[in-house]
């Protein structure tokens, strides 16, 4: 663009600035300042150079020059940091002008975050590994006044279920960092590891720290492993290495708040010292999911917070966090109903049943926590049975529980599942690698609000923040857990940082367009899930067609689209909103950029067939809770997705038997029913599917079935059972699809069908 700013005149406007999270309050001056090798950084004392030492690797790795750190201010071409005790914690004020770049703060965190900011406003290829050729190292002219709206800015990195190394944490701790968020929440045990070292008890980590590989199987379909196997996947990690990541984290403002669950979570403790458990049951580490969760620590036995307690000092010497966090979710305390230790303790307590004696438990740890100047943090199930006076809840069943543990006075971090937990889908489910099913877009977390629309002002003060969960149950590698977080956590940053009422989706899509080509350079393997076509389809009733319109995430996309089976790159036309198509056909649809193609082309074929919008009448009623769209799903040419909430599936917990009127005796040869299997979430294919037709609508005649066992399956799928018979003439056709009767899972059995075509 120009060889000088101090020879050539540059301008830039406020669209050039592309920051994430969007800072308080940005002006742009004309201007700007150039990087070269003879740039200098001044710092006050010895302790602000940590802030400045990513950046200046940086510059010497992509522009090939290393800067001098002193601390003198120079004349002009100079960074300097300066001390303002009149700013809040963790803001910051950037200015630059063409002589030089002023950032201001009251202390380390305010630096690096000013740091992070000029990062970004410099070229995306100062993130390259590798010399960036004829790269202008200029910057806009900017005064940037900034600071976050909330105190507390988490993510949660989950290593118990996947293993996850020291270099991969202090990887993520960069990226932390790079976003301005301020907390890394390690869930440093669960029921399929315990990853934490503990000298006192070693068994932890010799035995709980592993189990039985079988990461071959899917995840809900692992054997269950006997007491005594040797485990060989899993890992974990020494207190040194603990210490050094903690140190790491500090460095770049980010505190490590560690999770020690209890009483549930905890087989990996058990299988290591059955005596923790309620009648000192020996068991195995489990190597995939596990519900209920019924093997817990023991909470009338006074040798359970012992133990407790002595690895609550280790860990408490590792991390100097304000907080501990204790879990405290999903007990099924079956055991304890029955457990003479805990029934004694309930009797001597004077409790009233088993939820009481959880909150004895947790108020029992949180006094423990609290006598070594620390606080406790749980999961919103810490609310039953009574709060422990401290505690600060992390309501993730919602944001109701949040809202109760504000009234009561007590602090809350926002994290419900509704926006906050990244283990879910972010795209659709098809085009997807495996994760939990429900659905959590880029586009869904922009709009998390830790502050719910139902709490007062007081309440809100109780409000410290968010926090985004990945839980790893799916993410067996580095990679994949990147895939989760990444973008995710570019829009979780806004929604934390930035003012509430400077937020637009719009806006923030332009600038995420510049942190992709930065994650891109950083080697980030980053979701473009929104980009993925999310056509939307609704039936015509009364021109028998269907409406399609095309979006992604993103606003006002470059989609085309053709139908019929031809050639997308010569053919396609521009989509500029709804149209109808009233017979079979095939759509293609892909995102343009640049005149080609870009990203996944989306396939799908629309048939009509001879029931479409005929009457459908019900002798067995659909569920309440998946009703589709109604009477009319079954014969709308609509088909439903591997996501069961799309609204396009009706679900049976009985068989469904559904008779359709074809108004006139009508030639038919076949029948096919579509259906979806999703064994973690109870849906599973019907055993078998009938089909019987009449001309008088009482008296059917049976003229095919197909069968098909139940077998057992780890991934969510479609199927059309077609039943094919002799051409027969007929005005009603009646069908019944035949639910698997039992369970293998235990709990109902739920039988879930789009569309009924009749041929």
């Amino acid at each position: 663009m120009l060889a000088s700013c101090q020879s050539k005149p540059v301008k830039f406007t406020e669209a050039d600035i592309q920051i994430i999270p969007k800072p308080l309050a940005l002006q742009v001056n004309q201007g700007g300042f150039q990087f070269n090798s003879n740039t200098q950084f001044v710092v006050e004392d010895e302790s602000q150079k940590a802030a400045l030492e990513d950046l200046i690797n940086k510059f010497k790795t992509a522009a090939g020059f290393t800067s001098e750190i002193v601390n003198e201010t120079p004349s002009k071409n100079y960074v300097q940091f300066v001390t303002d005790a009149n700013l809040k914690q963790e803001a910051y004020n950037l200015e630059v002008n063409s002589n030089g770049i002023t950032i201001k703060s009251n202390g380390t965190a305010g630096f690096v975050y000013g740091v992070e900011t000029l990062r970004q406003l410099l070229p995306t290829s100062i993130e390259s590994n590798t010399i960036a050729n004829n790269e202008e190292w200029v910057i806009p002219n900017v005064s940037i006044k900034d600071e976050p709206r909330f105190k507390y800015r988490g993510l949660m990195l989950d290593l118990s279920r996947h293993f996850f190394d020291s270099e991969y944490i202090k990887q993520t701790i960069d990226r932390l960092a790079m976003h301005k968020m301020n907390v890394l929440h390690l869930h440093l045990v669960d029921d399929q590891g315990w990853r934490i070292e503990i000298k006192q008890y070693p068994k932890l980590t010799e035995i709980g720290a592993w189990r039985v590989d079988q990461e071959d199987k899917f995840w809900h379909n692992r054997d269950k492993n006997p007491h005594g196997v040797k485990g060989t996947y899993g890992g974990f990690l020494t207190q040194e290495e603990l210490k050094d990541i903690v140190a790491y984290a500090a460095s770049k403002n980010i505190e490590v708040i560690p999770e020690i669950e209890m009483p549930a979570h905890v087989s990996s403790a058990i299988a290591s010292y059955p005596e923790l458990a309620c009648f000192n049951q020996e068991i195995g580490v489990p190597s995939g999911g596990l519900w209920p969760i019924t093997d817990i620590y023991c909470a009338g036995k006074d040798s359970t917070f012992e133990f407790l307690e002595n690895v609550l000092d280790e860990v408490m010497t590792i991390f100097p966090s304000k907080y501990i966090h204790i879990g405290g979710d999903e007990a099924t305390k079956t055991n304890w109903k029955i457990c003479p230790h805990c029934k004694k303790r309930v009797k001597e307590e004077g409790l009233k049943d088993v939820d009481e004696l959880q909150s004895y438990f947790v108020k029992r740890m949180e006094k423990y926590i609290n006598s070594k100047g620390k606080q406790l943090i749980g999961w919103d199930e810490i609310i039953e049975g009574g709060l422990a006076p401290e505690a600060t809840v992390m309501s993730w069943r919602g944001v109701k529980p949040g809202i109760e543990a504000a009234k009561q006075g007590h602090d809350v971090i926002m994290t419900p599942t509704s926006h906050c937990y990244f283990d879910y889908y972010q795209g659709p489910q098809e085009y997807e690698p495996t994760a939990f099913t429900a659905y959590t877009p880029l586009s869904k977390v922009y709009q998390f609000d830790p502050i719910a629309d139902e709490m007062t002002p007081e309440d809100a003060k109780h409000v410290l923040g968010g926090q985004a969960n990945l839980w790893a149950e799916y993410l067996p590698t580095n990679d994949q857990s990147e895939y989760m977080i990444f973008p995710r956590l570019a829009a979780m940053s806004e929604a934390l940082w930035s003012p509430k009422d400077s937020r637009n989706w719009e806006d923030f899509s332009r600038r995420l367009e510049m942190m992709f080509e930065r994650y891109e350079d950083l080697d980030i393997n980053y979701a473009k899930s929104a980009y993925i076509l999310r056509p939307a389809y609704s039936f015509d009733s009364i021109n028998k067609a269907v409406n399609l319109s095309l979006k992604n995430e993103f606003p006002n996309p470059d989609i085309r689209y053709v139908l019929g089976d031809v050639d997308l790159n010569q053919h396609a036309q521009k989509y500029t909103g709804t149209f109808q198509v009233k017979e079979t056909t095939i759509l293609k649809a892909s995102l343009f950029k640049d005149e080609k193609p870009v990203g996944m082309t989306y396939v799908d074929t629309i048939k009509f067939h001879k029931a479409l919008g005929k009457l459908v009448t019900y002798n067995t009623e659909y569920s309440s809770a998946y009703k589709g769209t109604g009477a009319a799903t079954l014969d709308n040419a609509l088909r439903g997705s591997q996501n069961f909430h799309d609204g396009q599936w009706q679900g049976w917990l009985t068989d469904m038997e559904v008779v359709i009127d074809l108004e006139n005796q009508t030639d038919i040869s076949n029948v096919a029913v579509g259906t979806l299997e999703s064994q973690k979430a109870g849906i599973y294919f019907p055993v078998a599917v009938e089909v019987s037709v009449s001309n008088d609508g009482k008296t059917f005649e049976k003229i095919g079935e197909v069968t098909r066992p139940y077998a057992q399956a780890s991934k969510v799928t479609k199927k059309d059972f077609v039943v094919e018979f002799s051409e027969q003439s007929a005005r009603f056709v009646k069908v019944k699809a035949i639910a698997l009767e039992k369970n293998p899972r235990g709990g109902g059995v739920w039988l879930f069908v789009d569309e009924i075509l009749v041929n």
